[in-house]
């Protein structure tokens, strides 16, 4: 839960996706075996550090999709609304702000893909975490930051303050 005028991002680039059929498109690849582990252990962590969003903005590819599904197989308190965006399906960072400009949650998970997802990540925090892997945001990294303001409308590049960045032990 946030304070009142208070928002918090939890920003999560999906977990590791098969790449054993070569024939399947990009957008359906599912994920591997390390890529479900690496999510619910993702999921596990989120729910005990109270870390539970009230809205989910997911890309529309099977990876991201999964990716969330997992992470809410941890007990969550709260059953966030999910919205799967097509927007968000390898987007820039001033698309994702563009996506997340119409969020009404007070915590909003945003569930994306590299290099978009990395690049927006180093956008919004007025600090970036000392975590040799924030740079590379592997499959599954998740930083979780909050910002003071009352609406998403309001959101400005560099004014976030990190709370927590994830990896999860099996990583890329």
């Amino acid at each position: 839960m946030t304070p009142a005028g208070h928002r918090r991002l939890i920003l999560t680039r999906h977990a590791k996706s098969a790449w054993d059929d070569p024939t399947m498109s990009d957008h359906d690849r599912p994920l591997n075996g390390r890529g479900r582990r690496s999510a619910l252990e993702l999921g596990e962590w989120l729910q005990s550090r109270g870390y539970e969003p009230d809205q989910v903005l997911c890309s529309t590819a099977t990876r991201t999709r999964e990716t969330w599904a997992t992470v809410a197989v941890a007990p969550l308190e709260v059953t966030p609304h999910i919205d799967y965006l097509d927007a968000l399906y390898h987007a820039s960072p001033d698309l994702m702000q563009k996506a997340l400009a119409k969020a009404t949650g007070d915590t909003v998970m945003m569930l994306g893909h590299n290099p978009g997802i990395a690049e927006f990540a180093h956008l919004l925090v007025a600090h970036p975490p000392r975590h040799p892997d924030f740079g590379r945001y592997p499959t599954a990294a998740t930083l979780v930051v909050d910002f003071q303001i009352g609406s998403w409308k309001d959101l400005k590049a560099g004014t976030g303050s990190v709370l927590d960045f994830f990896v999860p032990s099996g990583r890329d």
